[in-house]
């Protein structure tokens, strides 16, 4: 089930709504739908973001499921702009109806899609993407167990960008597939992206590994499958739903628009943190000639969206996130005189 918050915008009353909304990303953005609304630690971590929202009707809870997309209908009502941001992450296997995740969000789309041309209302839905349908991933998914969360993440976006290609559309569509997000996070423990980029520090070795792995995955031949990015991208929070806040407010926007800070590979982070902890025993890479990819272009920049924040705080602060949930100790990081 997903949750899904509608909500007023601060700016001029535009309501807006947020599939998925006690997410990692969509806990920052705020106006959400829920799994279940009912779950308060998850509900009440939308309720205390904006202190009063919720009494005073600025933010609506909605109990809503992508395993049956009509349940987003009341949501999406008199909404102008909608996030898509919600995708299960594991396949719900009591579902009749699918055989997959991947089956459930490609449904999902076309409904939602439905919906939101059906409401009159909509001028854009703006859908939170991976950075890993942009890689490829090879025929036997290389042990990544999520491999079909990125399958149910690259059907449902290429679902709804041929939208824009359709005769005489009704609103406009915009897709940003997001790296691994590192820095912090609201919830009460430390999200999988935010482990993976402290582990070399951690020196948890299965993390470690799949930042080796995806590093090893790049400059390959495309192959069926696309994995989840942990290694080479890494924007804060603030600066993803900033892109996604940037993609609502344009009057017109369309298209893909990959959004990531920088570009290190597994070597430049493990020298970052190198050069803050020397006396500590880092995991580090070992192979040498992996292949770099760089971006060549950012269209989100063309159009005049600036990030805050560079790998250096990301990294930080995902070290900073590591200690304050008990995965580090902190005595650890300071040179004992």
């Amino acid at each position: 089930m997903e949750e899904s918050m509608n909500s007023s915008s601060s700016n001029d009353g535009v309501r807006v709504c947020v599939t998925g909304g006690a997410g990692f990303i969509g806990s920052y953005t705020v106006h959400a739908t829920l799994r279940d609304i009912g779950d308060e630690q998850k509900a009440g971590l939308l309720r205390r973001l904006v202190p009063g929202a919720a009494e005073s009707g600025w933010l609506l809870l909605f109990q809503a499921d992508l395993y049956d997309a009509a349940t987003f209908a009341p949501a999406f009502a008199g909404c102008r702009f909608v996030f898509l941001v919600a995708t299960p992450f594991q396949h719900d296997a009591t579902s009749t109806k699918y055989k997959s995740t991947a089956e459930a969000a490609l449904d999902a789309a076309r409904v939602i899609l439905q919906q939101c041309a059906g409401s009159r209302m909509v001028k854009r839905v703006i859908h939170t993407g991976t950075m890993a349908t942009c890689l490829p991933l090879r025929e036997d998914s290389s042990g990544f167990k999520d491999a079909e969360y990125i399958l149910s993440k690259l059907v449902s976006e290429q679902e709804l960008l041929a939208y824009n290609a359709g005769e005489s559309p009704a609103f406009e569509v915009v897709t940003v597939p997001c790296p691994v997000v590192g820095g912090d996070t609201l919830h009460g423990r430390a999200t999988e992206s935010l482990a993976c980029a402290a582990s070399p520090v951690t020196r948890d070795e299965r993390r470690f590994g799949a930042l080796r792995m995806l590093q090893r995955l790049m400059g390959s031949a495309p192959l069926a499958h696309t994995i989840r990015t942990m290694a080479h991208y890494h924007p804060y929070v603030d600066d993803v739903c900033d892109a996604l806040v940037f993609c609502m407010e344009r009057p017109s926007m369309a298209g893909r628009f990959l959004c990531a800070a920088a570009y290190p590979t597994v070597t430049d982070i493990v020298d970052h943190f190198a050069a803050k902890y020397s006396h500590l025993d880092l995991l580090k890479e070992t192979e040498l000639g992996l292949p770099i990819v760089q971006a060549h272009s950012d269209r989100l920049c063309e159009l005049g969206f600036r990030y805050k924040y560079g790998m250096e705080e990301i990294l930080d602060g995902s070290i900073a996130c590591a200690v304050r949930f008990g995965c580090l100790d902190s005595p650890k990081l300071i040179v004992q005189g």
